[in-house]
């Protein structure tokens, strides 16, 4: 696909998105530009780049400056911070933008950061704005910040892709641009990894000494070595989290027990952490061989780096040096096995790299969830929902199993403008079902609505390892599939009704969802849902009323902590379990009255 195709299917994507959320009644009008920022920012987040997205449009000022902002992302450990700019044209051909724009865009979401930090922002806003919560929080956790970037967002070309980075507050903060170019290597025929480089003379001062086995006709090379701690330091600094791409697993903190050991050992005996570390599995695209210092093989640099198995350990040593400078990672050495590519058939590259992170995770028994598309549940659903019509006999529900179904669906029978537009009515978008989306509408019905706040993968992960330990051999049958339709239907009229709420819409849905299924449990008729394809006045007033008193006890119980990092903590479901719903005066016929059979 080239720039080209690539930018006219992306600005289709946020019509088509955009067309989407104009028809859903009582929902904010679905400004392109933030379409498009949501887009790009859940892009970086599946990838790694960044963390789970929060879209907030803000524009004010201070004096004759502009402060802009368009959206954030936070770790879930709080101690790393992206804020996005958006510069969105709509352009359907490639365009320029100018370095001066891009980097004034940068400077008015460096405003809005400086204004935090100092406090003033949060002073100026009504507790009622959508940046309020972000501009508290920025205040008061500024100081144990890691990380913070700042990415403007384009649909143009921009000449440079970073800028200078800035102090604010003495934090270095990271300008970068993901203009259209850029997003296309990352989205389309390019592999993320592509960007990934890392020259060992360079940061090493001399190769590395390996041992390299190549054998003709095999479908890749491998090597055997030794990577400098601070190699590794190095590049994580530059490329973060989208090193673990294809690793199964993320790092989550240096307080698990695993962790732990590892901060301890860089701490107290580094000089030991080859002999007790179990070392990293790498794949990478290309790499370069040279010779050492004392005329041995030795590896120059590697290109297209992925870390499948190790992913802890890398973390691991970035953070811990990260919180204590004292930290000598001049004797830390990490065993590596570099597994190097040579296939031509992308697909079967693919499947390779998803084999050697299962099997070189085998060891810990993680649960693959990027795999999970073959697993029979999702294959089950697939086919109930391609052979199941709604009541009226005509619609259908879409079950994505592989991304990007969808769109191969209506490409493959839309053909012609009419059977293209048949197409969309009987099966539309609003009624297409991701694995992700499916994950987080039952979670929330399972009563853990903390978990569903996490973000897609990580719900996902979580959704997936319970499958498994309930056994992958109970497959859904059409009951099952018209109940899960309607959960979907219920979750999807909650975050509908969210509207005045928009700091946390999707995460409060999924509360009000939980409570939902906690307090009237088996007296919701499915059935009745799945017939109407929709709910009632009377019931859709009844969650109003309900996502209105969860968000006063979400709001009231977390004090100065951000609502879309609070709502994540099961602390948080605790207290909102604890609330009271009444279900109202008027009767809601897809309830029963309690004590009915």
């Amino acid at each position: 696909m080239t720039l080209e195709d690539f930018l006219v299917q992306t600005q289709a994507s946020v019509r088509a998105e955009v067309e989407t959320r104009s028809g859903e009644y009582g929902t904010p009008y679905p400004y392109p530009e933030m379409v498009f920022t949501e887009i790009v920012m859940q892009h970086m987040a599946d990838i790694g780049m960044s963390h789970e997205p929060q879209v907030c449009h803000h524009i004010s000022k201070a004096g004759n400056a502009t402060l802009r902002l368009s959206g954030y992302a936070v770790s879930e450990e709080a101690d790393q911070l992206d804020l996005f700019v958006s510069l969105y044209d709509g352009v359907d051909n490639i365009l320029p933008v100018a370095d001066a724009e891009t980097k004034a865009a940068a400077e008015q979401c460096l405003r809005f950061l400086t204004r935090c930090v100092e406090g003033k922002l949060s002073a100026a806003l009504d507790p009622s704005n959508e940046a309020y919560a972000l501009a508290e929080t920025v205040q008061g956790c500024y100081p144990d910040l890691n990380q913070i970037r700042v990415y403007v967002l384009t649909d143009r070309v921009g000449k440079s892709k970073a800028f200078k980075p800035r102090e604010i507050a003495g934090k270095t903060i990271k300008l970068e641009v993901m203009d259209i170019e850029r997003l296309h290597r990352h989205w389309s025929e390019g592999k993320p990894r592509d960007e990934l480089v890392v020259n060992f003379e360079e940061v090493c001062g001399h190769a590395l000494p390996c041992v390299y086995v190549a054998e003709e006709n095999s479908e890749y090379e491998y090597a055997l070595t030794a990577i400098p701690g601070r190699a590794l330091e190095f590049v994580y600094e530059k490329y973060g989290a989208r090193l673990l791409e294809a690793n199964v697993r993320s790092f989550l903190s240096v307080t698990g027990k695993v962790n732990r050991g590892i901060r301890d050992t860089l701490k107290a005996t580094p000089d030991r952490f080859m002999a007790y570390n179990n070392g990293i599995v790498l794949v990478a695209d290309e790499a370069r061989m040279g010779k050492t210092a004392d005329g041995g093989p030795g590896l120059l640099w590697l290109k297209g780096m992925q870390i499948v198995n190790g992913g802890q350990t890398t973390a691991s040593i970035y953070f811990t040096r990260k919180k204590d400078a004292g930290v000598d990672l001049s004797r830390v050495r990490v065993p590596a096995k570099i597994i190097v590519l040579r296939s031509s058939d992308t697909i079967a590259e693919e499947r390779l790299i998803a084999d050697i992170s299962r099997f070189a995770n085998s060891q810990n028994a993680v649960k693959v969830s990027d795999l999970s598309a073959n697993k029979p549940f999702h294959v089950e659903l697939e086919k109930l929902a391609m052979t199941t019509y709604t009541p009226d006999g005509v619609g259908r529900w879409f079950y994505e199993r592989a991304a990007g179904s969808y769109n191969v669906l209506l490409a493959r029978e839309g053909t012609t403008p009419a059977r293209l537009r048949k197409l969309k009515e009987t099966t539309p978008t609003t009624r297409k079902i991701t694995k992700t989306d499916l994950a987080k509408y039952l979670n929330a019905w399972e009563g853990q609505p903390h978990i569903a706040s996490l973000g897609a993968q990580k719900n996902f992960e979580r959704f997936m390892e319970a499958l498994s330990e309930a056994g992958d051999q109970t497959l859904p049958d059409l009951a099952a599939f018209k109940h899960m339709v309607a959960k979907a239907i219920v979750f999807r009229t909650a975050h509908r009704l969210t509207k005045p709420f928009r700091q946390v819409q999707a995460q409060l849905a999924a509360y009000v969802v939980a409570v939902l299924a906690m307090r009237l449990g088996s007296r919701i008729s499915l059935d009745a849902v799945w017939q109407q394809q929709g709910l009632s006045p009377e019931f859709e007033a009844m969650i109003s009323d309900w996502l209105a008193r969860t968000y006063a006890i979400i709001r009231q119980t977390g004090g100065e902590r951000l609502p879309s990092e609070w709502v994540k903590k099961p602390e948080c479901w605790a207290f909102v379990q604890k609330g009271e719903f009444p279900e109202g005066a008027k009767t809601v016929k897809e309830v029963q009255p309690a004590g009915a059979s």
